[in-house]
């Protein structure tokens, strides 16, 4: 970024751009890169910690039958700032499956643009837990250049307080994406009247032979589940957190077992700090 972006445009119409002004300029963005040579296997754990503004610029190549399994976290201490970009391209054949974790500092916003050639196939899972006044955002662009190519994206939302989190997702297919399969799911729940969840998803199909769909549910925990788990004897706040750690479930359903174990009880942490003030009170 040369120039602090502004409100009216539409990548960034959500954002904390008060906060992301406080930093700015702090120095040009960092390069960092990866490449994965055909038919080789590589693993990205990015977490993301400490104070200020986390500003860099991520370069992945996936070679042709390449693997590319990612973890990001953005962990970043209150009043932080993080404008992460990663910028992935799959070779014919490769495979991305990547997993956000987006819950830190005072702004966090994740982006990927995402290359996908012949027959390559990319899964992104993201969960973004948000309170007090945070702003937390996970921004994609994947386009399917070539075809036969396959994509799904899941993103989970948890809110309380006056936090705003958005997912601002675009799938674009070019003329030769033909045989594209892509699809887009984000559901957000709101724990507290104060909270505010956006949702961009977006579709930009030149090709004729494609299979491609989005949705995209805001709303609170369900009131018939939560009875239900009263009825049995649940108490009321334990059964809310029950709730809404089985709601963010499907952003995570991809990962491999053991690296699925050690995210679930990161979220759930995380959780149970966001729910924390309710339980002291019903206590």
């Amino acid at each position: 970024m040369s120039t602090l972006p502004k409100r009216k445009d539409e990548a960034w119409r959500y954002s904390d751009l008060a906060a992301l002004g406080e930093v700015w300029p702090g120095g040009e963005k960092i390069g960092r890169s990866l490449s994965i040579p055909a038919g080789q296997a590589a693993r990205l754990d990015d977490v993301l910690a400490g104070t200020g503004w986390r500003n860099d610029a991520v370069a992945i190549d996936v070679g042709a039958g390449g693997t590319l399994i990612g973890f990001i976290e953005q962990g970043l201490a209150a009043g932080a700032v993080a404008t992460q970009d990663y910028a992935i391209t799959l070779a014919a054949g490769a495979a991305a499956n990547i997993v956000i974790l987006n819950h830190g500092g005072r702004f966090g916003r994740i982006a990927l643009d995402v290359t996908l050639h012949e027959g390559a196939d990319f899964q992104l899972g993201g969960v973004i837990i948000g309170g007090d006044t945070q702003t937390l955002e996970i921004i994609t662009t994947v386009r399917h250049a070539g075809p036969g190519a396959t994509s799904r994206q899941v993103v989970r939302t948890v809110l309380g307080g006056r936090a705003i989190g958005s997912y601002l997702g675009k799938v674009a297919v070019a003329r030769e994406g033909q045989k594209t399969d892509a699809a887009q799911s984000f559901k957000a729940l709101l724990l507290e009247r104060g909270a505010t969840a956006n949702a961009k998803p977006e579709l930009e199909i030149f090709a004729d032979d494609v299979k491609c769909a989005h949705g995209a549910t805001v709303g609170e925990l369900d009131k018939t589940a939560l009875f239900y788990l009263e009825s049995r004897g649940v108490p009321p706040q334990q059964a809310k957190a029950l709730l809404t750690r089985a709601f963010l479930s499907d952003a995570l359903a991809a990962m491999a077992d053991d690296a699925r174990e050690a995210a679930e009880t990161r979220v759930t942490a995380l959780l149970d700090a966001l729910l924390a003030p309710a339980l002291a009170a019903a206590a």
